[in-house]
């Protein structure tokens, strides 16, 4: 049975806070300290007087400032703690000041995948349907629904996993780097190891024509491409029917393989966190991207705004100059795109962030870049890029649920691990992994979450990685997530540039 879970915890010995493991009341004596006020789970009390001005200190990292003083065993909030957060910075590689990596210790475990003829690896064997344009979402969507009626027995069998269109509202009335920037997340979509198939189905008088997506699309994806504009066709509906069963034909060729930890491309994402998420669910993630990355996998890390504050230790675990500079300015760049529309880069955390006891960007940033423990950062790119390198990829997203996890199916991942302490029920292309960070929101929503990570609390670490892992293993096999099961699957495109 598990162990009672303690009272709080000090993450880091050099902390100034520490953080309630469970609601504590005004009074309460923890670890022999009084506290002074109730203090809701997952949220920090001091554990010594912290004067105005000073730093607060949680992961051994400053989280904020004090606004005011605050008294040993006072709770640590929004209304006693401000962001030191300013704008753009001079980053410099700080030799000798990279968290250790050793890596972990091998593992034998396997999965059962698609082997694409590119050489990459899906966890998936689906058709996609992507619409160029808003225009046609709607009919995308028609062509699916009926797609999946006329192939409900392949898929019942297991020869393929699903017929699935991606309605967007974009697509037209964009220009320069905005519709560059649709297109881009469009061609990676179409690349992805886990649409053995897919169908390109545009209008015909959008700004994202058709054979400028297909020329975005890299080349050794282009063999599985159907491409139908509808004003050019008779029934669009009927031509679209018969282009998608070409491509069920196909993929239903295709079997599972067994496949090592090393063919994984698993993309990092956190919403909805709380105070718990930094404690269990991002670390889990960590340490199951250090597994893979040492297995000779990759994990693609995104959300730059949400490494505001953090940057500097990830930044040090660059594996050349180049990668540093690279992902230096793309958090300067994401910086100047905060500060150009006249809005502070501190804009963040969320209303559910702060009820579940995040104070600060600094202290969700923190939390947040743990997802990709200590594992080397390899590589760096753009929105609508292809992680292609083994270790930790940097990607070029905001923080949006949505737009991130989207950009990171359209980056090569084949499954979207999603770690969050409020709960959300949205899916997205790829199989998405819900952990939850505490308990309380997995027994309340099992119908949304895969994992609870807060069994790290009372069984221990090793024991929270090795059942992950397995459960990870079993999902990229051909289990079905929670968002699978409930029919979740979206895209958000990243929309920057003026609508015309």
């Amino acid at each position: 049975m598990p162990s009672e879970i303690p009272a709080s915890i000090r993450i880091h010995p050099r902390d100034t806070v520490a953080v309630a493991l469970r609601p504590l009341a005004s009074g309460e004596v923890v670890d022999g300290l009084a506290l002074r006020e109730d203090v809701g789970q997952g949220h920090k009390f001091a554990l010594a007087d912290i004067a105005a001005g000073d730093t607060v200190v949680k992961y051994g990292q400053p989280i904020g400032r004090a606004k005011q003083a605050i008294p040993a065993g006072g709770h640590v909030h929004t209304h006693n703690v401000e962001t030191a957060l300013a704008g753009e910075l001079a980053y410099a590689p700080r030799p000798g000041e990279a968290q250790a990596h050793a890596p972990r210790a091998g593992t034998d475990l396997t999965w059962q995948g698609y082997l694409r003829a590119d050489g990459r690896a899906a966890t998936r064997n689906e058709i996609w349907i992507l619409p160029t344009v808003g225009c046609v979402g709607m009919t995308a969507e028609q062509v699916a629904r009926e797609a999946q009626g006329r192939h409900a027995a392949l898929i019942a069998a297991g020869r393929i996993d699903g017929v699935h269109a991606f309605a967007h509202p974009h697509g037209c009335s964009q220009l320069g780097d905005d519709l560059d920037g649709t297109r881009a997340l469009l061609a990676g979509l179409a690349a992805s190891p886990n649409a053995a198939g897919v169908l390109l189905l545009g209008l015909g008088c959008e700004s994202n024509q058709l054979d400028a997506l297909v020329a975005a699309v890299p080349v050794w994806a282009r063999s599985k491409l159907r491409m139908l504009s509808s004003q050019s066709a008779g029934n669009e509906i009927e031509e679209a029917g018969r282009l998608v069963d070409e491509l069920v034909e196909e993929a239903a060729r295709a079997r599972r393989v067994e496949l090592p930890l090393s063919a994984l491309t698993i993309g990092l994402k956190c919403g909805g966190s709380d105070g718990f998420s930094g404690l269990t669910a991002n670390p889990l993630l960590g340490r199951l991207s250090e597994t893979i990355s040492d297995a000779g996998g990759k994990a693609i890390l995104t959300e730059i705004p949400e490494i505001f504050g953090a940057e500097q230790a990830l930044l040090d675990r660059a594996t050349s100059r180049e990668v540093f500079e690279a992902a230096a300015g793309l958090v300067n760049r994401f910086k100047r795109y905060y500060l150009d529309q006249g809005l502070p880069v501190s804009e963040n955390p969320s209303p559910g962030n702060l009820a579940g006891g995040i104070t600060t960007l600094e202290e969700k940033s923190l939390g947040a870049v743990q997802k990709a423990g200590s594992a080397p950062l390899c590589d760096v790119i753009d929105y609508g890029g292809q992680a292609s390198v083994p270790g930790v990829t940097l990607l070029e997203a905001p923080g949006n649920d949505a737009v991130s996890s989207t950009a990171l199916a359209a980056s090569g991942a084949t499954l979207v691990l999603f770690t969050t302490g409020r709960g959300t029920p949205l899916g997205f292309p790829v199989p998405t992994v819900k952990v939850s960070s505490n308990r309380r929101l997995s027994e309340a929503k099992p119908h949304w979450i895969d994992f609870d990570a807060s069994i790290a609390l009372d069984l221990g670490q090793d024991a929270a990685d090795a059942a992950f892992l397995q459960r990870i293993c079993a999902i990229a096999s051909g289990e079905a997530t929670a968002s699978e099961r409930g029919g979740q699957r979206a895209i958000a495109v990243w929309k920057r540039g003026v609508t015309l």
